[in-house]
């Protein structure tokens, strides 16, 4: 009986999850173990020939200045756009969520953004930032918009950066919306009769009730913002004089455009393993704040 039991629960088992599972294999753990195999090849990326050259990609990477120089400016973009998206998403669900009238409409409103694929977003901003904004600047004499913020690096990376902004802003608001439904009214009608204002109920209560929501609202952030390379491509491409390159394009350009696929994908492992650790990080200090609140 024992046996026919745990047979039919692996067969039940298969049933729903066997498709999944497979799916999961070929598409994510296979290919992940193959690139692995790669990053100790001198393949191109063309010839049939793969010869074993040890760890020699390893070393590559790390004499690699591009790549780390590619790198630290994701962590910067990374840094600022993650801050910028929490705090513009939590003011957003702050006044979504208080009675507003039409807030459903302008909750859908943010979020649209979201919904639009990276490669079209930035060919949109890139038209706002190329003709808009200096049409709007010419008229207005404002300095700040005459030339398109795409020809100057530093204007570059910001712009990449509020696109971004942009983007993720409306899809975390609505993970804090369910943050703020889900803080028990109770406990915000008690704190109101023992005299708390505002700022005290949201800054006591509030905050720490919706521990989870900032946990899951940044590692979000994080991981996204790490994996940037469509809006890269398509707003800037690297450009000016290559001083937008995220760690992503750098990583396609070694692979695809200098034909050093064994290289590429090392530096494609290095970067999995930067993002994993920060995001694995974030995570559990994320939740070490949950416990304490």
């Amino acid at each position: 009986m024992e046996r026919n039991a745990m047979s039919n629960k692996i067969k039940t088992y298969m049933m729903f999850a066997g498709p999944a599972m497979f799916f999961f294999f070929a598409v994510v753990i296979i290919p992940f173990i193959y690139g692995v195999y790669l990053t100790f090849t001198n393949w191109d990326g063309i010839s049939e020939k793969k010869h074993l050259i040890g760890f020699t990609n390893y070393i590559a990477v790390f004499q690699d200045g591009g790549f780390w120089n590619a790198l630290l400016l994701t962590l910067s973009y990374v840094a600022i756009s993650t801050i910028l998206v929490q705090v513009i998403a939590f003011a957003l669900a702050y006044l979504l969520t208080g009675g507003l009238k039409g807030q459903n409409f302008f909750r859908a409103g943010f979020f649209t953004p979201n919904l639009i694929g990276g490669i079209v977003l930035g060919f949109i901003w890139k038209f706002v930032f190329s003709k808009a904004f200096t049409a709007f600047g010419a008229m207005i004499s404002a300095p700040l918009f005459e030339s398109s913020w795409l020809s100057d690096p530093i204007k570059a990376f910001f712009a990449l950066i509020l696109v971004t902004v942009w983007q993720y802003s409306g899809y975390m608001m609505l993970i804090y919306v369910a943050g703020f439904v889900g803080v028990p009214k109770d406990l915000i009608e008690a704190a109101s009769i023992d005299g708390c204002t505002n700022t005290q109920r949201t800054r006591h209560i509030v905050i720490p009730m919706m521990a989870q929501s900032f946990s899951i609202c940044t590692f979000l952030t994080l991981t996204r913002c790490f994996m940037v390379y469509d809006l890269n491509v398509s707003l800037t491409g690297g450009e000016p004089y290559g001083s937008t390159i995220m760690a992503a394009l750098h990583v396609y350009q070694k692979a695809f455009k200098s034909k050093q696929y064994g290289l590429g994908q090392a530096e494609a492992l290095v970067l999995f393993a930067v993002v994993a650790v920060v995001a694995v990080t974030q995570y559990y200090l994320s939740r070490k704040k949950e416990v304490e609140a």
